[in-house]
C-alpha cells in the first residue's frame, strides 16, 4: 500500500502539470486542491509503511525516488510556464544529484543520510540537515511555494490573490536558499569519504 501511494503520488503529480496548461479557472483550481494531496501523500505513504509494518529499502528508495521526481517536475514545469527563473530548477537539480552523489557514497561505507548512523558529525551541519525543525520547514516553504504559485497564477482576479503571490514567491525563494543550506553541508562531511583507500 505504502509503495502504491509512492507510485500513484508521482503520476498524480504529472497530471496536476498537464492542468496547467489549460487556462481555465476551474481547472487551475482543481490543479490546487490536487497538489495539496500530493504533498500530503508524501508523508502518508512513510505513515502507511510504519503503521502496517511495510518497511522496506525498496519502499525507502521509492519513496525517494517520488520525492524527487514530484520536487523537479513542479520546479521545472514552473520555469517552463514561466512563472518562476530557469536558474531555480537548475540550483534545485543540480544540488540534489551532488547530495545523493554523495550520501550514495557515504552508504556504502555504512553511513546514512539521517537517523543514528547518520554521515553528519559537525553538529551545525547536523541540525541544518538533519534535525527534524529544518526538514519541516524547508518541507513546509517548497509545499507553500508549490500551491500558492498556482493559486497565484489563477487566470481569473480574485480577492486576496496579490497577497497569495507574495507569499507564493517568498517561500520559492527561502525554499530555494534551503535547498542550498543543506546540500552545503553534505559536501563539506563528504570529504572524508573520497579519501583514497591504502
Amino acid at each position: 500500500m505504502a509503495n502504491f501511494i509512492s507510485i500513484f503520488r508521482t503520476i498524480l503529480a504529472f497530471a496536476v502539470i498537464a492542468m496547467l496548461f489549460i487556462k481555465v479557472n476551474k481547472v487551475y483550481w482543481s490543479a490546487f486542491g490536487l497538489t495539496i494531496i500530493v504533498i500530503w501523500m508524501d508523508g502518508l505513504d512513510g505513515y502507511i509503511a510504519r503503521k502496517f509494518n511495510e518497511c522496506s529499502k525498496f519502499g525507502a528508495l521509492l519513496d525517494i525516488l517520488s520525492d524527487r521526481i514530484v520536487e523537479n517536475v513542479f520546479w521545472i514545469s514552473f520555469a517552463v510556464l514561466g512563472w518562476i527563473p530557469l536558474w531555480i530548477p537548475l540550483v534545485v537539480m543540480t544540488r540534489g544529484i551532488i547530495t545523493d552523489g554523495l550520501r550514495s557514497l557515504a552508504l556504502e561505507q555504512g553511513f546514512t543520510a539521517f537517523g543514528s548512523t547518520t554521515m553528519m558529525k559537525n553538529p551545525i551541519g547536523k541540525f541544518i540537515v538533519a534535525s527534524n525543525f529544518v526538514r519541516f520547514t524547508y518541507a513546509v516553504c517548497k509545499a507553500v511555494a508549490f500551491a500558492l504559485l498556482i493559486a497565484a497564477h489563477v487566470p481569473a482576479d480574485y480577492q486576496y490573490k496579490s497577497i497569495i503571490t507574495i507569499i507564493a514567491y517568498a517561500s520559492v525563494y527561502i525554499a530555494v536558499l534551503l535547498c542550498i543550506a543543506r546540500g552545503i553541508p553534505v559536501m563539506l562531511e563528504s570529504k572524508r569519504f573520497l579519501k583514497p583507500e591504502n
